[in-house]
């Protein structure tokens, strides 16, 4: 468990965490699951798929939620392009995976293949379960 305020990891059973003495739950600038820098605003963690707020999982006001499907079939069958990643709002990762196929003369695409295949399978076992803005993906 980690600190929502600092992002400290918590020793089991801790009220207050020791590096910035806040009530254990107190903050919202970390995901108490990983760790992991997040929105105070974001519903579930980019990283580890936690829900952050105490409410369902379910997108805010005037966002639109990605299919799971959509982003998992984009991963397997046009992982080398990063197609899946630009879907997902992940733009650094989809220009690295398709820099990777397109700079190598597509020697290295197979390598950009791989990795989006099993990025695509995360996607549709639920192992990634939200957009780059937080937003979780839908199911169908």
């Amino acid at each position: 468990m980690f600190c929502r305020n600092c992002g400290n990891e918590l020793f089991q059973g801790a009220s207050v965490c020791t590096k910035c003495g806040a009530q254990v739950g107190a903050g919202g600038n970390y995901c108490p699951n990983c760790g992991q820098q997040s929105d105070p605003l974001a519903v579930v963690c980019v990283k580890c798929g936690y829900q952050l707020s105490g409410q369902p999982v379910a997108a805010a006001p005037g966002t639109e939620q990605k299919s799971k499907m959509v982003a998992g079939l984009l991963g397997i069958l046009l992982g080398w392009t990063g197609a899946h990643n630009f879907y997902l709002g992940f733009t650094g990762k989809a220009v690295a995976q398709l820099l990777i196929s397109v700079l190598s003369c597509f020697i290295l695409s197979p390598v950009s293949a791989i990795w989006g295949i099993i990025e695509g399978i995360f996607i549709l076992t639920g192992k990634t379960t939200a957009d780059a803005k937080g937003v979780p993906l839908k199911d169908n």
